[in-house]
């Protein structure tokens, strides 16, 4: 994965290559797969590429298909499937050569007054100065150091607040995460580029948080992951180059999938949310039932 901003925006600078149709470079991470979160930054500013500049993307649902390859040039292509008045809607569909890997469908929307609330923040936040590298934290709970975890996204800044595996005052399991993270370096006044950097973090840890309660090491021995379907809501334009707040709750995973959602906040202000299922199979019931019970998984 990128290091620096610089290197992710590089990597957001698609080369037109057809009608509607992009390239896009892979990156990989540790486990040698492209990163789905860069997969759907770049799609969004592929759309972005064919809508007009008074829309701003306000929804969109995605479904992982494959893993990327690593070192191959991801084809984005987008479909014009509508332009109204007031809404566009894109599907964009990502490919290394004739396998397809991800789909996405987004829609546009111009801004325009209306009524207006949204959840307040939780309370008692520790701000961020007074958390912990969430990679020293991972590092404490696995068998990775904390460079390997940094690796993992090094173009975040990202901080750990809290995990809770408590029980509920029905006896149930809770499973929540909250973690703080921002860009590492200032972002260009693009809002384009924001949502796209927005959607890039949103994937980081939000499968993880479906794991919390139980004692495994996400994406460790004994566990195989993938994200499956991603979905999200921008609710308000912010700057992601500041502290976010990430509130993620996972309420339910079953038959191998884990199912979270999650909140985003910045200066107390919702901002965003996101949904995501995905694969939590345990392919080693052993090392699952070794695990200490006092991990808390996440990545």
């Amino acid at each position: 994965m990128p290091g620096s901003v610089e290197e992710l925006l590089e990597l957001l600078e698609l080369i037109p290559c057809g009608e509607h149709v992009f390239s896009g470079a892979a990156e990989g991470v540790a486990r040698m797969r492209v990163f789905g979160g860069q997969v759907l930054a770049q799609a969004i500013m592929a759309a972005y590429q064919t809508v007009g500049k008074d829309r701003i993307l306000h929804s969109l649902s995605a479904y992982y298909l494959r893993g990327g390859v690593v070192g191959t040039p991801i084809t984005y292509t987008v479909s014009l499937v509508r332009d109204g008045g007031s809404f566009s809607f894109r599907r964009v569909k990502a490919s290394q050569g004739e396998r397809l890997i991800f789909d996405v469908e987004m829609s546009f929307h111009v801004a325009e007054p209306g009524l207006n609330h949204a959840d307040q923040p939780p309370a008692n936040v520790p701000a961020p100065d007074d958390c912990p590298l969430l990679s020293e934290v991972l590092a404490g709970r696995s068998r990775k150091t904390a460079e390997a975890w940094r690796q993992e996204w090094g173009v975040l800044d990202t901080r750990f607040v809290a995990d809770t595996s408590s029980e509920d005052e029905y006896g149930r399991p809770d499973a929540r995460m909250q973690v703080w993270v921002r860009a590492s370096s200032k972002l260009p006044h693009d809002p384009r580029i924001h949502q796209a950097v927005l959607a890039y973090a949103s994937d980081l840890t939000l499968l993880a948080v479906s794991t919390v309660p139980h004692p495994v090491q996400f994406a460790g021995p004994g566990m195989q992951v993938a994200s499956i379907n991603h979905a999200m809501w921008f609710h308000r334009q912010a700057r992601v180059d500041q502290w976010l707040l990430y509130d993620e709750v996972s309420p339910s995973a079953s038959a191998g999938l884990g199912f979270s959602f999650g909140r985003l906040f910045s200066g107390g202000q919702l901002i965003a949310s996101a949904a995501q299922e995905g694969l939590i199979r345990l392919i080693d019931p052993a090392a699952v039932h070794g695990a200490s019970l006092e991990f808390r998984a996440m990545s």
